[in-house]
């Protein structure tokens, strides 16, 4: 038989649907990658930051007259998307109901939650016997409560409505490796992966699925206390397909895991490395 015109293969069931993404504000990032790939994908996107001080903002994000969610939101309208930029603190779990209650007030529904904001690298990254408790603490507090809050207050909504829907943690192949110097890092990632699996296993016979997203090496902002010289050419060559990933590898596994196409997906940790990590 003929076909008309070429064959594509396309993901579906994210038509009008409307996600939040946290941490999305970023311009080199993870965030926001996710947010308008998921806008191309169909989706309306709530997009939430910490309020950074302009003042604070990377040279390249002051050089290219970067504001932040905003800006991504700017990106997501110009895909024919509507989009709600909310400054949130998701270590607060007052304000995470609030980001929930105004998404349903703004767009009456939600069916997509990507877990993204992590706490800013640095005061942790020394060895447990020299990590200050509060350091340790912020780590906790937004990566992994934060992730708790967003994640309970959606399944909440779900529930109560009797409606399905998708999380996707943003969580690391740290969380795996659990390498020297990274103990609250690694372990609120590590913590991730057993919430993700066991909200996977309570939600699931509602329909609500919870997966995890294990990037490796990514090149964002994140990253900019590595020199891009030698160092960052000594991690490239621990990564088998020799390359650096991008904030677009990862949100194109995110968008698969929210579409109908990875609908039987669930309770998993999939690592987005380059090969970093097999089987794990």
């Amino acid at each position: 038989m003929g076909h008309d015109g070429p064959v594509t293969y396309e993901l579906t069931g994210l038509d009008g649907a409307v996600a939040i993404v946290t941490g999305a504000g970023r311009m080199r990032s993870i965030g926001r990658p996710i947010a308008v790939e998921l806008a191309r994908a169909g989706c309306d996107v709530v997009l939430t930051g910490t309020g950074r001080r302009p003042e604070d903002y990377p040279t390249d994000e002051r050089e290219a007259g970067w504001r932040d969610i905003d800006s991504v939101a700017e990106e997501i309208r110009a895909l024919g998307r509507r989009a709600l930029p909310l400054v949130s603190d998701i270590a607060d779990p007052e304000a995470v109901d609030g980001l929930v209650e105004a998404t349903l007030s703004e767009f009456d529904r939600l069916d997509i939650v990507v877990n993204n904001a992590g706490a800013a690298r640095g005061p942790d990254r020394f060895p447990v016997v020299d990590l200050d408790p509060e350091a340790w603490k912020k780590v906790i507090d937004v990566n992994l409560n934060g992730t708790f809050h967003l994640s309970r207050a959606a399944a909440r909504h779900w529930l109560a409505v009797d409606s399905a829907g998708s999380i996707v943690n943003i969580s690391s192949v740290g969380g795996k490796i659990a390498g020297p110097g990274t103990a609250a890092y690694s372990a609120s990632k590590a913590a991730i992966h057993a919430l993700t699996a066991a909200m996977a296993a309570e939600l699931g016979p509602n329909s609500i699925r919870v997966n995890a997203v294990c990037p490796g090496i990514v090149d964002t902002s994140r990253l900019d206390d590595i020199d891009r010289g030698e160092h960052w050419e000594r991690l490239r060559q621990i990564i088998p397909l020799r390359r650096h990933g991008t904030g677009e590898d990862i949100a194109h596994m995110v968008v698969y895991l929210c579409s109908e196409q990875g609908s039987w997906i669930t309770g998993q940790a999939i690592n987005v490395d380059g090969g970093q990590l097999t089987i794990r």
